[in-house]
């Protein structure tokens, strides 16, 4: 039961991590993450909050890839769930100012990054299974036998696309943001000396059953 429980509070750790780098990368007002993008212009034209569109989107595409034959995990619904609301409730607090020139944008986008790359390591660790767009492009990869980097860049310029039609913002963040957050993921689980590829990840119904037999 401890080594759960440890997994369960690295999880959430990494998931307000990862919320609070996707507030300082929006917050730094000089473009959005390509899904930032994506949600933004969602939330514009709905009138709903970024985090509950993000949970809505999120919805939907754990709907397709389980249909597809994907497995799902606790930290999967986590994910969906939990990181939305806790955008909604850094942007509500108010605390992250906007930045009002490049060089202030590109400073905070930058450290934007590395918190998300924190947060995905401790998130990824936990072994709970992957967020809902990492997993579409899993089975994207799957099922087309396309490299999932291509998957990735696909899927990424769709949803830019499609959210700058919705109103959402593009700029130099957008590029600095689909570039720049792999290199700060790589040297971030270069610094934990963290092997991503050994990390087994559980499905739903096994962690169930790991903590029915605690």
């Amino acid at each position: 039961m401890k080594n759960i429980v440890f997994r369960v509070l690295s999880m959430l750790f990494g998931i307000f991590l990862y919320a609070l780098g996707l507030a300082l990368t929006m917050k730094a007002n000089i473009g959005y993450g390509p899904w930032e993008v994506f949600h933004v212009g969602l939330a514009n034209q709905t009138g709903l909050s970024y985090g509950i569109v993000t949970i809505i989107a999120g919805i939907v595409i754990v709907v397709i890839v389980t249909l597809l034959g994907e497995s799902l995990g606790f930290g999967t619904i986590a994910s969906m769930v939990v990181t939305g609301l806790l955008v909604d409730l850094i942007f509500w607090i108010d605390v992250i100012p906007v930045m009002s020139n490049m060089a202030l944008g590109i400073t905070m986008m930058i450290t934007g990054l590395f918190v998300i790359s924190i947060g995905t390591y401790f998130y990824i660790k936990s072994a709970f299974g992957v967020g809902p767009r990492d997993n579409l492009m899993v089975v994207l990869a799957r099922k087309t036998k396309l490299p999932i980097g291509v998957c990735r860049v696909i899927v990424e310029l769709a949803v830019t696309f499609i959210g700058w039609l919705l109103g959402g913002m593009i700029g130099v963040g957008t590029v600095l943001f689909g570039f720049g957050i792999g290199i700060c993921v790589q040297i971030t689980f270069a610094v934990f000396k963290f092997d991503v590829t050994g990390v087994k990840h559980e499905s739903l119904s096994r962690t169930f059953v790991t903590i029915k037999n605690k």
